[in-house]
């Protein structure tokens, strides 16, 4: 019997990392980081292997936004009748309105899940600058 292609994935292992405190969420600027593979019409789509991010600014109507996640095995039903589902921009937005957070940051970022994990850590990187210079100070990761 074949092993399942999950079993042959190398996963990294992670030191344990202590519970920090810091201010409170009602201050602080929230991220949507989604790997769902979402980006404007017209952005250049993702491809196999990429561990590229696309912009999405928080005033995009989601009558723009298309997905092109590859992976076969991904369900889009949920995305075509709900964008929240997979990047819940109305949801923090209703979050800010009832001062539950701080703020919403004026930009937001998708990846493609399905690529390397080697492959995220530059742009990982590139995109925290690009957050501090922001003022972002927390992130809802929406993992696909």
């Amino acid at each position: 019997v074949e092993a399942h292609h999950l079993a042959r994935i190398e996963c990294p292992t992670y030191d344990d990392t202590p519970l920090l405190s810091g201010k409170p969420l009602r201050e602080r600027r929230v991220v949507l980081i989604s790997t769902d593979g979402l980006h404007r019409l017209g952005d250049r789509p993702f491809q196999l292997g990429d561990g590229s991010y696309r912009v999405i600014a928080a005033d995009t109507p989601a009558s723009e936004l298309v997905m092109s996640h590859i992976s076969v095995n991904y369900d889009r039903t949920g995305f075509q009748e709900d964008l929240n589902v997979a990047f819940p921009l109305e949801r923090l937005r209703e979050l800010d309105k009832e001062g539950v957070i701080g703020s919403v940051s004026d930009s937001h970022y998708s990846f493609m899940g399905v690529s390397p994990l080697q492959s995220f850590e530059p742009k990982a990187r590139e995109l925290a600058g690009l957050m501090k210079q922001e003022g972002v100070d927390a992130g809802l990761l929406v993992p696909v």
